[in-house]
């Protein structure tokens, strides 16, 4: 069952057998002979890739609800100081590089036996079809959890900003109103879109952006903002390193935009393994204490 579930996950027998120190052969095999014992099909198999049928992800829900079981029983037994296995984290590129990771070297310390696998995208992960354990995800506002378990950890500035080059050549905004006339980048799928919302004395102001660049990652908004190819919003956490070097000039400044929000998302289903409840709170803890307020 252990063995059908990382194949799934992976979706690869090959990275299967690698995670698992199998040799490929036995890895299909051991799946072959859970086929054969339910009498279906979970995995289609072709020479570049490795599907779910219809049965095999009733099974892998299934599966993976009774594993947590059987590991939370062990878990219990030896304590919380003999925490194994792997944690699959998913995260925004640039969030997870500058807040996540540096917090993880305490908890990995404490947790000898653990390991941690890092899934780094600007696109939103499957929590479920991609085998995530815990997914950080950033939003303006409350996220609607749809059914996952969801945890706010810390709100998160956001600014406008720009490199000292671009301002020379097209002049300082005053006024959000002012951002009109500007060259603006901007991230596919993240907040604020091509409207952007300041307050200021109370006062709401919504200034509709002209993008000259659009791209798909926040490290890409980060590098094109810094190359002086447009006015960018951003967050503190984000670009902090290139605010404080000089690299990049913060607008706006007497108008706020709504804070960002970080949350912990759980997929659907049991409660939590202990590994995954200790990296939680590990987390809040940390990320709470760098990124807030």
């Amino acid at each position: 069952m252990a063995v059908f579930v990382r194949v799934a996950n992976t979706g690869s027998l090959t990275r299967a057998a690698r995670e698992l120190k199998l040799s490929q052969p036995s890895v299909s095999r051991i799946v072959g002979t859970l086929e054969a014992r339910l009498g279906t099909t979970l995995l289609l198999r072709t020479t570049r890739s490795i599907s779910l049928t219809d049965a095999g992800a009733l099974y892998l829900d299934r599966a993976k609800r009774l594993l947590a079981e059987m590991e939370e029983a062990e878990q219990a037994t030896r304590g919380v100081d003999s925490l194994h296995g792997v944690i699959r984290l998913a995260m925004p590129v640039a969030y997870g590089t500058r807040a996540v990771i540096p917090v993880l070297p305490t908890f990995l310390a404490r947790h000898s036996d653990l390991k941690v696998e890092l899934v780094m995208s600007d696109a939103r992960q499957n929590l479920i079809t991609d085998g995530v354990d815990l997914a950080i995800r950033i939003n303006v506002g409350p996220l609607d959890g749809s059914g996952f378990g969801v945890r706010k950890l810390a709100l998160v500035e956001r600014l406008v900003m720009a490199a000292p080059a671009y301002l020379v050549a097209h002049g300082m905004p005053a006024t959000p109103s002012d951002l009109a006339k500007h060259d603006c980048i901007l991230q596919h799928g993240s907040f604020g879109g091509e409207s952007w919302r300041f307050t200021h004395n109370k006062t709401v102001t919504s200034v509709d952006v002209q993008p000259r660049f659009w791209i798909n990652s926040a490290p890409g908004v980060l590098a094109a903002t810094v190359a002086g190819l447009g006015i960018a919003l951003g967050t503190r956490v984000m670009a902090g390193e290139e605010l404080r070097t000089g690299q990049l000039t913060q607008l706006l400044q007497p108008y706020r935009l709504d804070p960002a929000e970080v949350y912990a998302v759980l997929p659907a289903g049991p409660r939590p393994s202990a590994k995954v409840r200790a990296i939680l709170d590990h987390l809040a803890a940390s990320i709470g204490a760098m990124t807030s307020g």
